[in-house]
């Protein structure tokens, strides 16, 4: 079984490289199949990503995780201005100071759960909003952003002779395609990761304490080391998204780190799926498509879609679509997100699941043998059979007080 579920893991994981290879192919019908959306596709998928480890697997929700992003961009950036033009050492930067900083927000939040977790990652996000806003002018440039200027230092290009006019990976730019397809390979790699964090006994043990935390208290277990685990990765895929933010637009802002950003990035993980493995891509490609393509449609681009009808229906028809995209998208949207909440409250991952009747689960007789996984992502262990020892048992006690009575 472990080995099938290996298999099984192996295959989503280049099932989803080749998505993400066909990309452009795949999102070209509907009119965003162009590298800077792709990007933004992949980029924030990573985010998504994260986001999902924290509360797909712990159900702790955090509103503050924009705080992580922007820590990531501004690292990034001063990697671009003091070290070297190349991505490698953004990344690393990056990811290392969103780690520190989640380690420092998640030591004072994890002491509280529920509302008052959720309350206390947004105050602590905004606090480092305002702070990268106005107090840390010096090191954010304020309202004005972070950005690379050609006269920065960059000691370790000046020290080989490596010279690139943009953010590169060991020479290829972050522009055009092939700046998708670095993001893309970024992409497949923490989507990768996850699938390792879910499978393996911590995931295994996360999982269980959101099912009941008190009762993994009972047992032994001290639950905050592995919730503050989760919150410190979950924080580190964000800097990795904020790093590669600035490596495709290498000015580094404030807005980045509102509070809008974090609800962002809630409102991706829920509509596709909390706690399935493609869920929070399947919610970011929504949203961004939403956001960038669907926002862009007008009353001529509906007309000729309806040319077909007759004059008068086809009038009526566009003023009453009309209202829902151009600047009503955010309308649309949010009549979706209502629908999935209601219908769907596992997500969009849960109708494709109904559709496709993949949710099952093989029945196990203890819980760490179960796979705990459907053919595209997490479902839910059902209830273990009896074993034969245990039917025999409660037969004879069915025996024993019939005869008694």
């Amino acid at each position: 079984m472990k080995h099938a579920s290996k298999l099984a893991d192996f295959a989503l994981l280049i099932g989803f490289a080749v998505m993400v290879a066909l990309g452009p192919v795949i999102f070209e019908p509907i009119g965003a199949g162009y590298p800077d959306l792709l990007q933004k596709f992949a980029i924030y998928g990573i985010f998504a990503i994260g986001f999902n480890i924290l509360f797909g697997l712990t159900g702790y929700l955090s509103f503050g995780h924009a705080a992580f992003l922007g820590v990531g961009s501004y690292a990034a950036v001063w990697s671009f201005k003091l070290v070297s033009m190349d991505l490698v050492p953004a990344i690393l930067l990056a990811v290392l100071f969103a780690g520190i900083l989640a380690l420092a927000i998640g030591y004072v939040s994890l002491r509280r759960s529920g509302i008052y977790f959720s309350i206390l990652t947004l105050a602590f996000a905004q606090m480092c909003y305002n702070m990268a806003y106005s107090v840390l002018t010096p090191i954010t440039n304020g309202e004005t952003g972070l950005r690379v200027l050609r006269d920065d230092p960059r000691v370790v290009d000046a020290v080989f002779g490596y010279v690139s006019p943009a953010p590169s990976l060991f020479g290829l730019q972050m522009t055009g395609w092939a700046g998708y397809y670095v993001c893309g390979a970024v992409l497949v790699a923490a989507f990768g990761l996850s699938i390792a964090v879910f499978r393996s006994p911590f995931g295994m043990t996360l999982r269980a304490i959101k099912s009941n935390q008190k009762r993994m208290g009972f047992t032994g277990y001290n639950t905050r080391p592995f919730l503050l685990t989760a919150f410190i990765i979950s924080g580190m895929y964000a800097g990795l998204a904020g790093a590669l933010l600035a490596a495709v637009d290498p000015l580094a802002g404030a807005e980045r780190m509102q509070w809008t950003a974090s609800g962002e990035v809630v409102l991706m993980t829920i509509l596709g799926g909390a706690g399935t493995l493609l869920g929070p891509v399947v919610g970011t490609g929504m949203i961004k498509y939403f956001e960038n393509i669907f926002s862009s449609y007008n009353d001529v681009q509906l007309a000729a879609i309806f040319s077909f009808l007759p004059d008068d229906l086809r009038d009526n028809v566009v003023s009453v679509l009309g209202m829902f995209v151009g600047e009503g998208w955010a309308l649309t949207l949010g009549l979706l997100f209502m629908l999935v909440v209601i219908f769907l409250p596992g997500g969009i991952m849960e109708g494709v699941m109904r559709l496709l009747r993949l949710k099952h689960t093989p029945k196990v007789k203890s819980l760490g043998d179960s796979p705990q996984r459907d053919a595209i992502g997490e479902s839910v262990i059902e209830d273990m059979p009896p074993d034969d020892h245990t039917s025999r048992t409660r037969e004879s006690a069915k025996a024993m007080r019939e005869t008694a009575s």
